[in-house]
């Protein structure tokens, strides 16, 4: 079935400034966001459109995008007996259009004629900030057997979820009837479309379309958002629309405490998406590095991405990035490590030195809890960054405190000494 998936072309979207995931999204665009320690958010579109047989990918992207620029560029080449690609669509001013993207749906109609020159019979609509597995080539097919002209991917969620997602109506055959963009609680009566404690049909934000019926919608209407205003229209003018139900695990990681946790989860004996699976593996930037060094440690529940240097240190329910050095009489707990680009010479340790700049990584005796470390920081000696859960919002030049969590932003430095 894989191979029918020749006419399918692939659009991630890649986001607009990702508010609520700064400051991670300070530098960078939100799919270039590090995830696991290991990969990155755009990762996980990509390496599913591979698996089910989706091999022709366009890439939206728009805000602080050159490091996803970067990694694509780096990570995704094709072989030259295959016609796959991975390719970049960036906001750019044309002679008609001089505006940046003003939400999903006007990103595509900004795109139209790069839309129109591959030969493609179901374009399928992607997200780059979820995290899920899932066979496209099953959705398409449902949405082909259905003749739909729109399938939306749904998730079905209690009462308590329901108002955070696009709530859909459907009757017993799948065909949606009704779509309320975030219900508040008193407004669910009547939208329940299955059987169960999980009766609400969530969108998901992935979609298929028929490639002329999402062309043709584009040029006549005006909305710039699928959930707000194409997806209501398409509904609205009795387009065969439906939904596909989905079962497995699927995230949105849009705010810092969701992307936190996330994260953490990797840790777990039994974590809910599990990047061990050989049958469907996660694609990523080929970077060539060594095992990670374990000297006297105690780790307990860490994911530990290679390259990295743990020297008599405690370690705690954590995920450890690339390259990271974590220095004698260290404790860790509950953090989010993202690492480092690179590796500092012994030159570099010793201009750091004399410059009274702590090197990169976690110094001597420092106590971090609760915390996301971005890539680059310089964490001094004896630096104590505790637990702020429960706490408000704020934010200096040194650190950002999210929905409890500090995050100290990439390439930033914590002098020694430095209680958070």
């Amino acid at each position: 079935m894989r191979n029918s998936m020749h006419d399918v072309l692939a659009l991630i979207l890649g986001g607009g400034a990702g508010t609520r995931l700064y400051p991670l999204t300070k530098l960078r665009a939100k799919p270039a966001v590090p995830l696991a320690g290991h990969y990155r958010l755009i990762d996980i579109p990509i390496s599913n459109c591979i698996h089910s047989g989706v091999n022709h990918i366009y890439v939206l992207t728009q805000f602080n995008s050159v490091s996803l620029h970067r990694h694509i560029t780096r990570s995704y080449h094709f072989d030259r007996f295959s016609d796959g690609w991975v390719r970049i669509l960036a906001a750019e001013q044309t002679p008609a259009s001089t505006s940046w993207y003003q939400g999903t749906a006007d990103a595509l109609r900004k795109q139209l004629y790069q839309l129109q020159v591959p030969l493609s019979r179901d374009m399928l609509i992607l997200s780059g900030d979820h995290l899920y597995r899932m066979d496209y080539a099953e959705f398409v097919t449902f949405h082909r057997e259905h003749e739909a002209d729109l399938t939306i991917a749904v998730k079905p969620v209690m009462a308590e979820e329901a108002s955070r997602f696009g709530i859909l109506k459907a009757d017993p055959e799948s065909h949606i009837q009704r779509f309320v963009e975030k219900p508040p609680a008193d407004q669910l009566e009547g939208l329940e479309s299955l059987p169960g404690d999980k009766p609400y049909m969530a969108s998901m934000g992935i979609y298929v379309f028929r490639s002329k019926t999402l062309l043709d919608i584009l040029r006549q209407e005006t909305g710039s958002d699928f959930g707000k205003h194409i997806i209501p229209a398409a509904i609205k003018q009795g387009l065969k629309v439906y939904a596909y139900p989905f079962e497995g695990y699927w995230e949105d990681i849009g705010t810092i405490r969701a992307f936190y946790e996330v994260n953490l989860a990797m840790a777990d004996p039994h974590p809910p998406f599990d990047f061990f699976d050989a049958e469907w593996p996660i694609y990523t930037r080929a970077r060539f590095l060594p095992g990670s060094r374990i000297i006297d440690s105690d780790l307990r529940q860490v994911f530990l991405a290679p390259g990295s240097i743990i020297d008599q240190a405690t370690i705690r329910q954590s995920v450890i990035g690339l390259r990271s050095i974590v220095k004698p009489g260290a404790h860790l707990g509950d953090v989010v490590m993202m690492g480092a680009d690179y590796f500092e010479t012994e030159a570099e340790k010793a201009e750091n030195a004399k410059m009274g700049l702590p090197d990169i990584g976690v110094g001597e005796g420092s106590v971090v809890e609760v915390a996301i470390l971005d890539k680059n920081v310089r964490i001094g000696r004896n630096v104590v960054i505790r637990n702020h859960t429960g706490e408000p919002d704020q934010e200096t030049k040194s650190y950002v405190i999210r929905d409890g969590v500090v995050v100290v932003p990439k390439g930033i430095t914590i002098p020694d000494g430095t209680i958070i």
